[in-house]
């Protein structure tokens, strides 16, 4: 297990099927830590996808707290002494509420966002799984749900390039960008080219382009 890095708190970010959890999971096993995995159940899931009135304002206030609720917890336990890998970020919840609100819930999700904010911790590193379109188009034919199935390509691309947009002007933390097309978590030998580039990383932000990036493209036609 490598233990000597200087980062206790790590955030993993990327769309749905960038295989965050994988990610952290993975780095948690090679460098040690707690794995603290984003809570994804809400009631209002099913009808914001059936695009039904205020469902989106109602799911997203429930992502909102919940993600608020845990991060709290963690700070009171003062589970931040030991390292803590997170799969998401908390900031990323105003990409998904500015794809999904109208003007008038976001002015009041902003208020509230604004105070919960205020109490969440900041990671001290944060790793962006960068994935394309195409990628997330066949993950999600192979590995969706039923619900995620329903989400329209529009949407989806939307969504990718809110993230981009995101991390490209991102300051709050050290970044590292991982184009992640092919990238495999379970591939020991590409986690420790990924702990290398952390070890590189002391502030601002890193492009990774992983030596399996490319190699799968006969396997996408």
């Amino acid at each position: 297990m490598i233990e000597d890095l200087p980062f206790h708190h790590i955030a993993i970010e990327g769309v749905p099927h960038s295989y965050k959890t994988r990610f952290a999971q993975a780095l948690a096993k090679l460098i040690g830590g707690r794995v603290i995995l984003d809570n994804r159940e809400n009631p209002y899931l099913r009808d914001f996808y059936e695009e039904k009135e205020g469902a989106a304002f109602l799911a997203q206030l429930v992502f909102l707290v919940n993600r608020y609720h845990q991060q709290v917890m963690l700070a009171q336990r003062d589970l931040f002494a030991d390292r803590v890998i997170c799969d998401y970020l908390f900031e990323k919840d105003k990409i998904y509420a500015y794809q999904t609100l109208t003007d008038d819930e976001l002015i009041v999700y902003e208020r509230i966002y604004a105070i919960l904010e205020e109490r969440i911790p900041k990671p001290d590193l944060t790793i962006y799984l960068q994935i394309s379109l195409p990628t997330l188009l066949r993950r999600i034919a192979r590995e969706g749900t039923e619900l995620e199935k329903m989400i329209s390509e529009k949407y989806l691309q939307n969504l990718l390039q809110a993230f981009d947009y995101f991390f490209f002007n991102y300051k709050t933390t050290p970044l590292l960008v991982i184009k992640s097309d092919d990238f495999d978590p379970t591939d020991d030998a590409e986690m420790m080219d990924v702990v290398q580039q952390i070890k590189n990383l002391k502030k601002g932000h890193l492009y990774f382009v992983p030596s399996s990036y490319g190699q799968k493209k006969s396997s996408r036609r």
